[in-house]
């Protein structure tokens, strides 16, 4: 199939979005499809199609699926891919148009890099929140529920581009709110360690200290 302009930047935010949360699949996935002929990728994205593209990305993501399940350890993971998703995120939206479109390329660039830093944040801050169980299902379904929501989403970005720029728009909510929501979770937890500080008797007015 061949994409239309608005296909294209629906393709790139989708492209951006779902590396903030497995950048590896991102890569992988879309490598495969333009390798199996199923869409002629555009742009720059055709180099994932190459085998040697698609054979490195297939052992990260192997290393990802299975450091992703193991509470504490997909944390730390989340915390060094900061450095790979979001610029990741950039690039892939960016080669959706190629360096013969820089103009488009710099626009799907900044957007892509915005929603994969959005739901890298998004997916980081609730894996954490989940890690403070003590059980480890939640943290192994969760991962799961990523790597299959990745892969439908790919499949709506090649087949149905409107459809998955829908669902971004609405997950990009989803994931601003929850980083409010830890934000704030976050501030009450440090304001607990801290203590409340206790009252000044010279501030509490001439009828306390009358009481002592």
């Amino acid at each position: 199939m061949s994409f239309s302009l608005p296909e294209l930047l629906a393709l790139a935010a989708t492209l951006g979005f779902a590396s903030g949360v497995r950048l590896y699949a991102v890569v992988l996935i879309t490598g495969l499809v333009g390798y199996a002929g199923w869409v002629a990728l555009p742009g720059g994205l055709e180099v994932l199609a190459n085998p040697w593209v698609i054979g490195v990305s297939t052992l990260l993501f192997g290393a990802e699926f299975f450091a992703d399940k193991i509470p504490a350890l997909d944390s730390v993971w989340d915390g060094l891919s900061t450095f790979v998703r979001i610029p990741g995120g950039a690039l892939l939206a960016a080669s959706v148009f190629g360096i013969d479109q820089a103009a488009l390329a710099a626009i799907a660039a900044i957007l892509g890099g915005s929603l994969a830093a959005t739901s890298h944040l998004a997916k980081s801050s609730t894996r954490a929140a989940i890690n403070t169980s003590p059980e480890p299902f939640s943290n192994v379904a969760m991962s799961l529920a990523e790597d299959l929501g990745i892969a439908g989403l790919l499949w709506l970005a090649f087949e149905h581009p409107w459809i998955a720029l829908a669902t971004v728009a609405a997950l990009t909510v989803l994931a601003i709110w929850l980083i409010v929501k830890f934000a704030r979770l976050l501030r009450r937890l440090l304001a607990r360690v801290r203590g409340a500080p206790s009252p000044d008797p010279l501030a509490a007015g001439p009828s306390t200290m009358k009481d002592t």
